[in-house]
């Protein structure tokens, strides 16, 4: 009674971080903190299991989790200390196909170990086929992340292949479970199947969708890891993996309102399904004026409020720290800067939060979608940086543009528009972007940090 006490106390103080780490997520002030909190629970939770486990171990065993565990240690502690800012949803989709891995591989493991018992077997089932299409399709969206496969792949009727792929991989795991069989050869199958459908869901979706999909994928991950704690008994694991798939849910679908998409198109295969030839929405008149530094400096210099837009093109180019320079500098000059965030702007949600708070950035000058929209009418300035989807106002004016309804952020509104780019390539949705034949708006082309910096220079001088 003893042991058990040790244990389940070590588990329930375990959970109370998962839960506290998780709502201090929700503040960039916070969030370092919050994760640190967490990871000390689970530390705290691995080594409860290990060393007061109740049962006979041999030795090899403890050598053989301390070896796996140093090696983990360090592989992953080495990755995240360099991997950069534009890399980072990268890492969060690879680390989180590390989770559904582990899942479908208990249930390769632990399937022979519970033949006649029909709700264990269920379950290992139901873990084991989630986690290899969360492992699966975390790997081809970091392939798609990182520019390995940069446009989606459609066999003929797609839609249809795959879900009838995917009542084909429920009705094998029903028959395995309901059946009682113990083949190896249909466990196997089992798996690989899964691992295949994980890949032909993934492949059909475009790049701008690919924020939901991680998201998505990360709640299969932590429901998975439930299925596991729910096999095992453990409380620890069960209350992990409710914890990561609820959070994981919920999060997709705010993404899928940020981008207009319902969260059955999500499921069953319509995604990236729109047009991604640039102008798709139609024929964009007008024409672009491009600005220099000089210019930029002067129109900045005499106003009274400016607005940052920053998007992925900022982590790209490396530029949050001569940004916050900029904005430094203009708040010197008693001119209100404020910073308008996208919840879906980069490559994962959050991700020009993070970029920002990297730099020191005041947090209440981090200001969201809602909160900032009504605010671009008084604004004399809007200094889009390296954004354009999320910008472009065809979401309001286009109804044949595949963006069409997604909420941005409204910057057509503001006295004059900046927008710096490298080029008038289309953005991740690859659509072009009527906001830049606006006008009200001028383009300063160039890479963010190399102009920010010529920008800074031109202000300094004033």
């Amino acid at each position: 009674m003893e042991y058990i006490f040790s244990l389940e106390f070590i588990y329930l103080i375990a959970s109370v971080t998962y839960i506290l780490g998780l709502k201090m997520l929700g503040h960039p002030e916070t969030a370092r903190r919050g994760n640190l909190i967490a990871a000390a629970g689970m530390t705290a939770a691995i080594f409860g299991t290990i060393f007061l486990y109740q049962g006979e171990v041999a030795n090899i065993i403890y050598i053989l989790i301390a070896i796996a565990i140093l090696i983990g240690t360090v592989i992953g502690w080495m990755v995240a200390k360099k991997v950069g800012m534009t890399k980072m949803p990268e890492l969060v989709s690879l680390f989180n196909g590390m989770g559904g891995a582990s899942a479908a591989l208990i249930g390769l493991i632990e399937f022979h170990h519970y033949i006649g018992d029909q709700l264990s077997i269920l379950t290992i089932i139901a873990g084991m086929i989630i986690g290899s299409v969360s492992f699966s399709g975390s790997m081809i969206a970091w392939a798609k992340l990182n520019g390995t496969l940069n446009k989606p792949l459609r066999l003929p009727q797609y839609n249809i292949i795959n879900n009838i792929f995917l009542l084909g991989i429920i009705g094998f795991g029903a028959y395995i479970v309901f059946s009682g069989s113990d083949s190896s050869l249909f466990l196997y199958a089992l798996f690989f199947a899964a691992l295949a459908y994980g890949v032909l869901f993934v492949l059909p979706i475009g790049g701008a969708d690919m924020p939901v999909v991680i998201s998505l994928l990360n709640s299969f991950t932590g429901l998975a890891a439930a299925f596991g704690g729910f096999l095992y008994g453990n409380m620890v694991m069960l209350t992990g993996g409710i914890l990561v798939g609820s959070a994981g849910t919920i999060l997709t679908l705010a993404m899928c309102n940020a981008m207009n998409r319902p969260l059955s198109n999500v499921i069953f295969g319509a995604f990236g399904e729109s047009s991604s030839t640039p102008g798709a929405g139609g024929t964009i008149e007008g024409s672009i004026k491009e600005a220099s530094a000089s210019d930029v400096a002067i129109l900045m210099n005499y106003s009274r409020k400016v607005i940052i837009v920053p998007g992925y093109g900022l982590a790209v180019a490396q530029a949050q720290h001569i940004i916050h320079e900029l904005e430094q500098l203009l708040d010197s000059k008693g001119i209100e800067v404020k910073y308008a965030i996208h919840p879906v702007a980069g490559r994962m949600p959050g991700h020009m939060n993070v970029l920002l708070a990297e730099t020191n950035v005041d947090y209440d000058k981090l200001v969201e979608m809602e909160d900032i929209n009504p605010e671009f009418k008084s604004t004399d300035v809007v200094f889009v940086v390296g954004a354009n989807d999320v910008v472009n106002p065809a979401a309001h004016n286009d109804p044949s543009s595949p963006i069409y309804g997604m909420p941005i952020l409204d910057v057509e509104n503001a006295k004059h528009i900046i927008v710096n780019k490298r080029s008038m390539k289309p953005g991740y949705a690859g659509i072009e972007n009527e906001l830049f034949y606006n006008q009200k708006t001028s383009m300063l082309f160039g890479d963010a940090k190399a102009a920010l910096t010529k920008l800074v220079a031109e202000l300094k001088n004033m």
